[in-house]
């Protein structure tokens, strides 16, 4: 898959899929939090973008 492929799969994803290297550290850049941030925001209040995102507005 191509990356311009994997960046509009990204964008478009309701869900974080923490086991995907590649679109783990997409969501990382964007939120510009470290891998391990995410990883802890993920365990903490799931996989949907939104409730990360806002997890990590606090």
């Amino acid at each position: 898959m191509s990356s311009a492929d994997q960046n509009t799969r990204a964008r478009t994803a309701t869900h974080i899929d923490i086991h995907d290297s590649t679109t783990r550290k997409h969501w990382a850049d964007l939120l510009q939090v470290s891998d391990e941030r995410l990883r802890k925001a993920v365990r903490l209040v799931g996989t949907r973008v939104s409730s990360v995102s806002a997890y990590l507005a606090k």
